[in-house]
């Protein structure tokens, strides 16, 4: 996806006036995905996660049919009902593969988060976007992480495992995360708190609490308007449901 079709879905009406976004890195286990859906759900925003990279996925692939139609799509301006229409993930995503780079789909996905940082407030989940959007003033980058306990038993109850099986999926999807984010940041750490607004531990804070933190900060950064432009939204957009591990 070229620049210049980015250029052409800004002409669109599909612009809000003042967008914010949030991104949310996490760590498996934490709560962090299932926290970025219910504040997008109480926002009345969006929350993207799987459904940046299954679009990627699609828009580098083969010259096919459904590739063709998708393209045009974006070239009217529609890329967020697109989106929206994907399948979110709804169950635990836990990544037991090693790390390879696709220099290909990630800067299609960048293009794919710049452009939603342009145009609506939304929530995004991982890949990368707190770098991605590092140059946007409009972004609110959060950490999310809990204790080993506190994830260990979070994916025990949730997948039906062991505690030593738990362990291993947080070692090595955390792993692939970090390895993923150094790889595209030319070297930056994932954990590294500078790259961060805030981190949150959800074993100390709790859902409802972090909640109302990041709320609070929102009107910090942006003014209580923020907000109410974006509840007027909500009608509009869709949102993710559903709880996840991550």
């Amino acid at each position: 996806m070229e620049d210049t079709k980015i250029a052409e879905v800004l002409k669109t009406n599909h612009v809000e006036e003042h967008p914010f976004v949030i991104t949310i890195a996490r760590g498996f286990g934490s709560g962090g995905k299932e926290l970025g859906m219910r504040l997008a759900e109480e926002l009345g925003i969006a929350c993207y996660e799987n459904r940046i990279l299954a679009l990627a996925s699609k828009i580098t692939g083969k010259e096919t049919a459904e590739l063709i139609e998708i393209d045009e799509k974006l070239r009217q301006g529609i890329m967020n009902s697109i989106l929206r229409k994907m399948p979110g993930h709804r169950e635990p995503n836990p990544v037991e593969k090693k790390f390879e780079s696709d220099e290909e789909i990630f800067e299609t996905q960048c293009n794919i988060i710049k452009y939603l940082a342009r145009t609506e407030s939304c929530i995004i989940i991982g890949k990368c976007a707190d770098y991605v959007l590092k140059d946007f003033d409009n972004v609110v980058a959060l950490y999310v992480e809990a204790p080993r306990p506190y994830c260990r038993s979070r994916i025990m109850s949730r997948m039906h495992v062991s505690a030593d099986e738990a362990d291993t999926l947080i070692e090595k999807t955390d792993k692939y995360r970090a390895d993923y984010y150094k790889y595209y940041t030319g070297g930056n750490y994932w954990t590294n708190p500078v790259n961060y607004d805030m981190t949150l531990n959800m074993d100390r804070v709790g859902e409802d609490r972090a909640i109302a933190m990041i709320k609070n900060y929102l009107i910090l950064r942006f003014g209580s308007e923020v907000l109410e432009e974006a509840a007027k939204n909500k009608q509009s957009l869709y949102t993710t449901a559903g709880a996840t591990l991550e």
